[in-house]
């Protein structure tokens, strides 16, 4: 399997390959006053507003600090309700894309935030996936993405 690898602070993990549209450098976002912690902005990518979200405040961490390869992650998020939306990921020290066996695969044994998946070691150390499906907690979705999807409350 094929993943794209970044930190998140000093750890490194990896998105599965198939759900990135693009990785972007690090732009100027739109700020959103009152907008949840974890939402660094809004992009303009060619013409449609995406949400970014930075990871490592999604995370419990301080904001992403901004290194050369400090990037934005587009990703197809698929939300519960099984609309596409893309997202924007804000991701410090993006590696580039590593191939990794599946089979190498563990649970961590650790409820930590509920996005973080599987782990696995290689000669660098260990990477744990990231699960675009759990992503999102329910209230923070309903906000990014409610006038997109038409189900505000009336």
């Amino acid at each position: 399997m094929k993943l794209l690898v970044f930190h998140i602070g000093q750890d490194r993990y990896g998105l599965r390959l198939g759900a990135v549209q693009r990785v972007l450098p690090l732009m100027e976002l739109k700020r959103l006053p009152l907008a949840p912690q974890a939402v660094a902005g809004l992009m303009n990518l060619h013409g449609i507003v995406v949400p970014v979200i930075d990871l490592a405040r999604l995370g419990g961490g301080a904001a992403s600090a901004e290194h050369v390869d400090t990037r934005i992650v587009v990703v197809d998020y698929v939300s519960p309700e099984g609309g596409v939306h893309a997202l924007g990921l804000l991701a410090e020290r993006v590696l580039g894309v590593q191939e990794l066996d599946e089979h190498a695969l563990a649970g961590s044994g650790v409820q930590a935030a509920p996005f973080l998946g599987q782990v696995a070691g290689d000669g660098a150390g260990m990477v744990q996936l990231v699960e675009l499906a759990r992503l999102l907690p329910p209230d923070l979705r309903a906000t990014l993405f409610q006038a997109q999807s038409g189900d505000a409350a009336p």
